[in-house]
């Protein structure tokens, strides 16, 4: 159930980008907002990265992008890009989780709490939490460019 609605999560992202420009992308919210829907692809893909690759796998891998929150924008980086990366990311984290229990169990990666025990649920919840939250963000972006876009 947590990894359907984590999909269904990661869909209402990607359409919140479909069909919109890299400069659409690119254009920040009121202030003092300034995550973008580029942004929070690339942020979302960075969760994505920490959340399942680090804690309950173990793995040391660099952020896909150079700003560790996701939210810096290369003017060379377009939403393709953005959208390729983030797949990856997603794609990586499944493989990952492939064949764990949800009581299956990892450890925080950073400082505070390094080192912390997190199940595998309470990453899922966690990341169901994380896409809801800028899911909302995303909504306000799509209006604020004039369109609105469902789920």
């Amino acid at each position: 159930m947590l990894e359907s609605r984590l999909d269904f999560h990661r869909a209402t992202l990607e359409l919140k980008c479909r069909g919109l420009d890299d400069a659409q992308v690119r254009l920040a919210p009121a202030e003092p907002s300034s995550p973008a829907l580029l942004g929070l692809v690339q942020h979302l893909a960075e969760v994505e990265r920490n959340w399942f690759q680090r804690v309950p796998a173990g793995l040391e891998v660099p952020p896909p992008f150079a700003d560790e929150t996701g939210y810096g924008l290369d003017p060379e980086r377009g939403l393709q890009e953005a959208l390729d990366v983030w797949r990856a990311q997603i794609a990586r984290g499944r493989e990952l989780l492939a064949g764990r229990e949800p009581d299956d169990t990892g450890r925080m990666a950073d400082e505070p709490p390094a080192g912390v025990e997190v199940g595998v649920r309470r990453v899922l919840i966690h990341l169901v939490e994380e896409y809801a939250r800028h899911n909302g963000h995303a909504d306000i972006l799509r209006e604020r460019i004039g369109e609105t876009t469902g789920a």
